[in-house]
């Protein structure tokens, strides 16, 4: 090998490798280690959650109706607020349009064919199996432009309006965080709990 070409090989690596004095990054000096304790104050790192910051985002409830919050709604009142939050998206009536599923429609009401027909539209009347969980995702969830705008009057409102529509609560009921729970979907019967452990039965 020509040792011109050599030399010049490593004057480039070198120059590449810049070498710097211990504790530098780039020609700027680290801070030092009393500094370096100070970071976390500094980044705004480790601030406690108070029970205000987590009551912001433990709105979860759950299928036994844990989570609930006071307040009530029937569907007379819903009506309106679908009217003017929903139906813009799933329809006058919530046949669903566009992307936008269909929310109304018990049919079929005998069995649940839907492991072997993809094409019947999964409904809140036949599909959805806890009502708790409807109230859950209309209020983490929805409207699709403002997700989580809605007060808990307007959520138990539209998930009466909802389930009446469905037929499966009379269009009088007054859903709260007493009545919801109680209310059985007609599809409910149909979701079990996964119990499996694994194994070949399951693969």
């Amino acid at each position: 090998m020509n040792l011109r070409y050599l030399a010049l090989g490593v004057t480039i690596v070198l120059a590449a490798c810049r070498i710097e004095k211990p504790g530098d990054v780039d020609g700027q000096a680290l801070p030092a280690a009393s500094a370096a304790t100070r970071l976390p104050e500094y980044l705004g790192l480790g601030t406690p959650a108070t029970a205000a910051i987590l009551a912001r985002v433990d709105i979860d409830v759950n299928p036994a109706g844990a989570g609930l919050p006071a307040g009530d709604g029937d569907a007379a009142r819903g009506a309106t607020t679908y009217a003017a939050k929903c139906a813009s998206c799933h329809g006058p009536r919530g046949e669903g349009q566009g992307p936008y599923p269909r929310l109304i429609g018990a049919e079929p009401r005998a069995g649940f064919p839907f492991g072997t027909d993809a094409s019947i539209p999964k409904t809140i009347g036949n599909y959805w199996p806890y009502a708790t969980t409807l109230y859950d995702y209309v209020h983490r969830a929805m409207p699709f432009t403002a997700p989580g705008s809605l007060t808990p009057g307007e959520v138990y409102s539209l998930v009466a309006f909802l389930l009446a529509e469905n037929q499966v609560i009379p269009a009088t009921a007054v859903m709260n965080a007493s009545t919801l729970p109680k209310v059985q979907m007609p599809a409910r019967a149909h979701f079990v709990l996964d119990n499996r452990k694994g194994g070949q039965p399951f693969r």
